[in-house]
């Protein structure tokens, strides 16, 4: 039996990252991390720092690292807009470590009028960033 298959595309505001027919898709939901298959529900969700996961009908495992945006599920189509979408093989890791290292710093250094909640996000980015890169 073939596999079932649905078509996603995945957006961000520079370029179309994705657009196939897969098997399954997973993502980092802001209530947690949700997978989509084959006649799923109709959804509309918002997705937050995570990994977004593709499975190709072939069996190829696709990923990516994503900051945030917004899934829509309806009639077996994939809609994902996204801030950002990076394969393992785009992202610069020696500039996610230069990130890393300045949120670090930012949080345990007092600073006046520090914008805490931008040092974590930009250090959850940074660490997400690290992780996709790394091999399986």
């Amino acid at each position: 039996m073939a596999d079932k298959t649905f078509k996603l595309e995945i957006v961000t505001p520079r370029k179309v990252v994705y657009s196939g027919d897969v098997v399954s898709f997973s993502a980092p939901g802001e209530v947690g991390s949700f997978q989509v298959l084959y006649n799923h529900a109709p959804l509309l969700s918002a997705i937050v720092v995570g990994e977004v996961r593709i499975q190709e009908s072939g069996g190829k495992l696709a990923r990516y690292a994503t900051s945030g945006g917004f899934v829509e599920v309806l009639s077996n189509r994939v809609m994902l807009l996204a801030e950002t979408a990076e394969s393992p093989e785009e992202i610069d890791v020696r500039r996610a470590e230069e990130a890393k290292k300045r949120a670090e710093k930012r949080l345990h250094e007092p600073i006046p009028d520090l914008d805490i909640q931008r040092a974590r996000l930009a250090l959850a980015r940074a660490l997400n960033r690290l992780r996709i890169a790394r091999p399986e």
